[in-house]
Parts: C-alpha cells; structure tokens; sequence
C-alpha cells in the first residue's frame, strides 16, 4: 500500500488525539481538518484498502467508515 500522500496530510501537523476521540467523544475537529487536507482522498482509500476500524480517516468518522468498508466489500462480493 502506498502512503505516500501522509507527507502531505494535514493531520500530521495536529495532534494525532484529535483523530481518536474517546467514545462519544465528537469528532467535527478532526473531520473539518481533514475537509480542508489536500490528500483526503487517498487517506480515505487507504483507510478503506487497509480496513481501518478505528479513528477519523479521510473525512468519515468511525460508524461511517465501518458502513464504507462493508459497501465497498458487498460491491466486491456481488462482482
């Protein structure tokens, strides 16, 4: 997997904490950086690829980013 595009993640120039809000903890700081973060696009596929369960990744929180990956692994499953 290329991860290349962390070198220019916004996210790298915050505190990692902000993408790991604690459990009903928000998570509007972390997806307003990544709206703004010029490789949110290959944070999300890679998040996705790699099968990230936890965390804020390219925009989506948690539950988002569960029902992202089963989508995505339907789609391949139905193909």
């Amino acid at each position: 997997m290329n991860t290349d595009w962390q070198e220019d993640a916004l996210c790298a120039q915050v505190d990692p904490d902000l993408f790991m809000p604690e459990v009903g903890g928000s998570a509007k700081d972390a997806k307003r950086t990544c709206n703004a973060c010029d490789v949110r696009a290959q944070c999300l596929a890679y998040a996705v690829e790699a099968g990230e369960r936890w965390g804020v990744w390219g925009g989506l929180g948690q539950q988002e980013l569960r029902r992202l990956i089963r989508a995505r692994r339907a789609e391949t499953e139905a193909a």
